[in-house]
């Protein structure tokens, strides 16, 4: 899959320093998730599809989340945040000696912003390449955007050549009616990069250096710049606030359902179905409406997971059934044919082939062997209030209705436990355990009870 995209000569610069305080979160804006993941990650993803030489993030000052979330990649500090063209000043230690063995114009150092979750490989390819076959200094990614919106917008010459890129807060209000907008990704040729730093000022309304000031000095100085334009806003959707992050979610699920139906996997309502970055769906499954993965979920071939059910890391297997309003947590494997039922909980705990909950219970810490049956409304009790404790139960066991198994236990193959038990010591295989208190009669007493207690209440009542 990376093969086809792999480029030489490529240094890809992650933009990541950004706060975010429109999200108004404690979290860098990078690491706001999208799908289960933050977004830098998502970029970062597509970034190395490319195979690039350096990779480098940007970030801010003490964001060491950032900096343990995207390693290998090599982390570079902007120390104030000044604008892009000052972040991208920053990393320039990091790509000391980059593109000494290409030729004038054969290197590239790809800028690409880290909120960018929804950018694909093969468009900062296709920009790369723009780039090189133009002979231009520089090419900009530009996206066409027919709403209103607050990007930058890319501004051409009469030739059609690109000739500046203007913030949106110092565009004219022709230049804001323009539908060309800058999506924040470009690619230099390295040759030039350090002068065009060097020659970027800050003469804006907001004081900053930008990069995109990098196409203006490119024609000046007689270089080329080229613009790679795009018709889908959903290749560069970027997330300064709660809005833009809601946004970078609805495309990339989208996505992630498309590629699980072209894969064999059946959803009758796909737009009610929350995917995980990593999802693996096998053929002929079926994700019925109003179901949610999480992450570190893999769904096996022919396996069902009914509707409103929730599942995180977790293994379902070949023809097992899930659901409805089942939850499946971390730890959770589900055996082929096997069955969690309606409002079952299962974390930390095998299921067997075809074994059977299929309702009302709590399965923790457990393994449960293959056929074996649990009754409605079992808990395995797996908690004491300091440590927790594995309950084990036998190959074709049964255990019935409102039972509690009170670990640690181990319950024999082919055992049998009857209904309302509190289990706490082990059983033996084929086994019948009865634990119940004594049921004692009283005959002709119910008027009796209710009568009195009819009375207490009238009197409570005055």
């Amino acid at each position: 899959m990376a093969d086809d995209l792999t480029l030489p000569a490529v240094a890809a610069l992650v933009l990541g320093a950004g706060r975010g305080t429109r999200m108004n979160s404690a979290r860098p804006k990078v690491m706001q998730k999208v799908a289960g993941r933050p977004m830098v990650l998502h970029v970062l993803d597509a970034v190395r599809r490319l195979r690039p030489e350096r990779e480098v993030v940007v970030t801010g000052p003490d964001m060491d989340d950032v900096a343990a979330a995207i390693a290998p990649a090599t982390v570079a500090v902007q120390a104030v945040p000044r604008g892009t063209a000052d972040a991208v000043k920053s990393a320039l230690p990091a790509l000391a000696g980059f593109g000494a063995g290409a030729d004038a114009d054969g290197a590239d150092v790809l800028v690409v912003f880290g909120d960018a979750a929804t950018i694909e490989a093969e468009t900062l390819r296709d920009l790369v390449v723009a780039r090189r076959r133009a002979g231009a200094a520089l090419a900009v990614l530009g996206i066409h955007v027919e709403s209103p919106n607050r990007y930058g917008r890319l501004v051409k010459a009469p030739d059609g050549s690109l000739e500046r890129i203007v913030e949106f807060h110092d565009a004219s209000a022709a230049e804001k009616a323009l539908t060309l907008c800058n999506s924040g990704m470009m690619t230099l040729a390295a040759a030039h990069l350090e002068g065009f730093l060097a020659a970027i000022g800050n003469d804006n309304a907001k004081g900053e250096f930008y990069i995109g000031d990098a196409v203006a000095l490119a024609r000046r100085q007689g270089l080329g710049s080229a613009v790679l334009e795009s018709s889908d806003p959903d290749n560069a959707v970027g997330a300064d606030d709660r809005a833009g992050l809601a946004r970078c979610e609805a495309v990339i699920q989208r996505r992630l359902r498309q590629r699980a139906l072209a894969a064999g996997c059946a959803m009758p309502a796909p737009d009610t179905v929350h995917l995980s970055w990593d999802t693996a769906i096998g053929p002929d499954a079926t994700i019925e409406p109003y179901v949610v993965i999480g992450p570190g979920v893999a769904i096996g071939a022919g396996a069902t997971v009914a509707s409103f059910s929730h599942l995180e890391g977790c293994v379902v297997g070949d023809r097992a059934h899930i659901g409805p309003h089942a939850r499946l947590r971390p730890g959770a494997s589900i055996g082929e044919d096997a069955r969690v039922g309606n409002f079952v909980e299962v974390k930390n705990a095998r299921l067997e082939r075809r074994a059977r909950a299929s309702h009302l219970s709590y399965i923790g810490d457990a393994h449960i062997g293959a056929d074996a049956n649990i009754g409605a409304g079992t808990v395995t009790c797996n908690w004491d209030g300091f440590l927790k404790h594995k309950t084990r139960i036998g190959e074709a066991a049964f255990i019935g209705s409102n039972t509690a198994l009170v670990a640690p236990l181990e319950i024999g193959q082919g055992a049998m436990v009857g209904a309302g038990s509190t289990v706490t010591r082990d059983v033996e295989a084929d086994a019948l355990v009865v634990e119940r208190a004594e049921q004692v009669h009283h005959s002709g007493r119910a008027p009796i009870l209710r009568r009195r207690k009819a009375a207490r209440r009238d009197r409570q009542q005055g």
